[in-house]
């Protein structure tokens, strides 16, 4: 799932501020100042992933009206989203949380508050068809995207197999180029998040998935992150957008709802409702309720925290940033009502 700024963990799955001088007494600029601030909505970056397509129903249902909160949804490329929010145009973005990790140590400081979603099989690691399971991959060259997601579920397959990094050759591929990686002759697998890994099985007749991040559930987590400013200037808004992340859920969720939603959320990014279906059903979308358990400070990949510090360690060993990140300060389980 990625740019400079998530050469971490990614799904590929990324104005300036016009200031209104006004010659008034000081009283009434105020005054005029408290209004147009009360009136500003909450900025938020959006982007191509089921897990943040899922906003969309919100959006197009008038939800946030109804919760009270005024919210402005940008849509951009997902690296995109994650450069506006560390130059200070956005209030919040929706990012895995390796990538919230990655914009917090250039100094984009962000805290996660709602959990969305953990991918849950659109990550995989694809085999051509001589390669019935990992430990065909020995003394193969797989490409993939180094210090990405894919390096990272690539790793925990491994490990899961009893072989090591070495064991393979890892060719490092940009994500969109991994189907024709694929393709060609000296590629035995490769690590690519949706669309991609789909384009490669179609282009290599046979080939299939060996792992997912359907074997490795909570190794990527997908959250709201914000600003700090923000998250202290307006936690009651905010709170009140983590409310209607609850109903999206629930309505995306409903066996009677959901092909609404889909509809909703295929139109967003120009697939038909059959077309989209599928990625939507490689996306555990969390709910409130589920947020709450997984919002805990323990390690493993059951909970953010956990998850978290695995995507720390890799970022850090892979040269991604230098420092270990202070969790504590990067993660909030207090806004979505823990």
């Amino acid at each position: 799932m990625s740019s400079a700024i998530n050469s971490s963990i990614n799904h590929q799955k990324f104005g300036s501020i016009k200031k209104l001088i006004v010659s008034l007494s000081v009283p009434v600029t105020m005054m005029f100042a408290g209004i147009t601030h009360a009136a500003e909505p909450l900025k938020i970056g959006y982007s191509d992933w089921p897990g943040y397509v899922a906003w969309q129903v919100a959006i197009d249902k008038g939800w946030f009206k109804e919760a009270g909160v005024e919210v402005k949804f940008d849509w951009f490329d997902y690296s995109a989203s994650l450069d506006a929010l560390t130059a200070g145009k956005l209030d919040g973005v929706t990012a895995t949380n390796g990538d919230a990790l990655v914009v917090g140590s250039g100094g984009a400081k962000n805290v996660m508050i709602l959990l969305l979603d953990y991918s849950n099989g659109n990550d995989m690691i694809v085999g051509k068809p001589a390669i019935k399971s990992l430990k065909d991959l020995k003394g193969k060259k797989i490409g993939l995207e180094t210090g990405f997601v894919e390096h990272l579920l690539l790793l925990k397959a491994l490990e899961k197999a009893g072989m090591k990094e070495s064991d393979v050759t890892i060719v490092n591929t940009k994500t969109n180029e991994t189907p024709q990686a694929l393709a060609s002759a000296d590629i035995s697998a490769i690590g690519a998040w949706q669309p991609n890994s789909g384009q490669a099985m179609k282009l290599v007749p046979g080939s299939k998935p060996i792992y997912t991040s359907a074997d490795e559930p909570g190794l990527i987590y997908d959250v709201l992150t914000v600003s700090p400013s923000s998250l202290a200037a307006h936690r009651a808004e905010w709170q009140k957008v983590t409310k209607v992340w609850g109903r999206v859920v629930a309505y995306i969720n409903d066996p009677k709802t959901q092909p609404d939603a889909v509809k909703i959320m295929s139109a967003r990014v120009g697939l038909t409702p059959e077309a989209y279906l599928p990625l939507l059903k490689g996306t555990k979308l969390i709910s409130l309720e589920e947020g709450k358990k997984t919002f805990v400070k323990a390690d493993g990949f059951k909970t953010l925290y956990g998850s978290s510090k695995v995507a720390d360690s890799f970022n850090v060993k892979y040269g991604v940033y230098k420092k270990p990140m202070d969790l504590g300060k990067a993660i909030d389980a207090t806004v979505a009502g823990k």
